[in-house]
């Protein structure tokens, strides 16, 4: 079982299991998705980030920030070389913009083959930050066969799947499509407060502190 971060630390949800996470800009998904991230990474769990708003900078301070820097973290970042930057840390694979979905897929396949393959990880987490990018970039049907084999994969390696979605930004045949692939949903109100539908169908609420 993989056990979230706060507020819902104590909420475990079985290995395989997608969830998206959807609220308005800034009411704290992200940070709910860092926390079961962190949780994951100081018990050993295989982590990774998929950075599609964020540089690879931004992404390890925050995490880092909540997990501690012995913790470590992958990260596919489709950010830094699409504003003219470079990078070349570690545990990190650059793509060159988010609208190159294919080789996101790639990059972060090579992660997994990493974690579960070779270094026989059994519990590995990742984050998708942010899927509004991606549509951004390109159309509906391919961000939903991306996701198709994306959250398959997570599913094959018995693993977390965390995926953050603007509500504001896609019209409701939008986010019903991408719904459709996964087994959990967190959404986050305006206000603060967290609905957490777990695979199962049972509902927690909670309120956050933060913003995003």
């Amino acid at each position: 079982m993989y056990e979230l971060g706060p507020p819902f630390s104590g909420v475990s949800v079985p290995p395989g299991t997608n969830i998206l996470l959807s609220g308005p800009p800034l009411a704290g998904k992200r940070s709910l998705a860092m926390e079961a991230l962190a949780v994951g990474a100081r018990r050993g769990h295989g982590t990774i980030i998929v950075s599609t708003r964020d540089s690879v900078a931004r992404m390890r301070d925050t995490f880092d920030a909540l997990s501690g820097e012995e913790a470590e973290v992958a990260v596919v970042d489709a950010v830094t070389e699409h504003i003219g930057k470079s990078t070349d840390a570690d545990m990190t694979k650059s793509v060159p913009s988010p609208r190159d979905i294919g080789e996101i897929g790639v990059k972060s396949s090579e992660f997994f083959q990493t974690f579960y393959t070779e270094q026989r990880r059994e519990h590995n987490r990742v984050m998708v930050d942010s899927l509004t990018t991606l549509l951004l970039y390109t159309n509906l049907r391919t961000v939903f066969r991306f996701l198709h084999v994306f959250t398959s994969r997570v599913e094959n390696v018995d693993g977390l799947g965390l995926y953050t979605v603007e509500s504001t930004a896609h019209d409701t045949e939008a986010l019903s499509t991408l719904g459709q692939l996964f087994d959990a949903t967190l959404d986050v109100a305006a206000d603060g407060t967290a609905t957490f539908t777990l695979p199962d169908g049972d509902v927690r609420t909670a309120t956050l502190d933060g913003a995003e």
